[in-house]
């Protein structure tokens, strides 16, 4: 399926939210569950802080970010001090879109998932060696 015809400007906050509440929603139960407490997000550009500490030339730079402790990392004894959150930023993802012609919900789609498997402990190397297999 593409979204090509299903936006004739710009998609909102809201447009790429619901896609990724969509994509959200077809992950498997058994891993959704492991979600329950996560946050996701949809800004139009990451924050001042996150482009510092990033060190990016460009806020266009991130299409995603997660923020918080793994599960492969936390304690039932830790307090958490924050919610775990996934940032989806729409102007770099929109941005991506434009330039490749990819397809925009298979493209939120999968910026989600990768910051979802940082959730779940998984470094960018792993996530990596993960696509190369589907491939």
């Amino acid at each position: 399926m593409t979204d090509t015809p299903r936006f004739t400007f710009a998609p909102t906050l809201a447009d790429i939210e619901a896609i990724a509440r969509e994509a959200f929603d077809a992950i498997p139960d058994l891993l959704r569950s492991r979600c329950a407490d996560l946050v996701i997000r949809v800004e139009d550009f990451p924050d001042d802080d996150v482009i510092a500490e990033m060190e990016l030339e460009s806020p266009f730079e991130l299409l995603g970010l997660y923020q918080g402790v793994s599960l492969d990392r936390k304690s039932v004894l830790d307090q958490p001090l924050a919610p775990d959150m996934v940032f989806l930023y729409r102007s770099p993802l929109l941005d991506y879109w434009v330039e490749t012609g990819e397809d925009l919900t298979l493209l939120v789609r999968h910026v989600l998932i990768h910051e979802i498997g940082h959730h779940f402990g998984f470094s960018d190397p792993d996530m990596e060696a993960l696509d190369a297999q589907d491939d």
